[in-house]
């Protein structure tokens, strides 16, 4: 394995990290701008009032994406160990 393999490895680990991340992360951030400027219109400054429906939209996100994050976790795993049995191989 050579620096051209490592540095694939990490940019396909980046990759992976956004994938992974990025939805429940920019479902949050829609939630809460929504919510922020419903709590700015009526005037109820709450933390519960925002905290509740985020976490019921980033545990929406994260069961309706599920299938996809795991699925693309263990193609990753898949080609890591790809990539150790090579090294170990050879």
């Amino acid at each position: 394995m050579n620096e051209g393999d490592v540095g694939a490895l990490l940019r396909e680990a980046v990759t992976v990290v956004l994938k992974l991340g990025g939805p429940p992360l920019a479902v949050g951030l829609a939630v809460g701008l929504v919510m922020s400027l419903v709590q700015t219109v009526t005037q109820v400054h709450e933390q519960t009032v925002a905290f509740v429906p985020k976490l019921a939209a980033i545990l929406f996100t994260l069961v309706v994406l599920g299938p996809f994050m795991v699925a693309t976790l263990t193609d990753f795993t898949r080609l890591v160990f790809d990539k150790l049995v090579a090294v170990g191989g050879s």
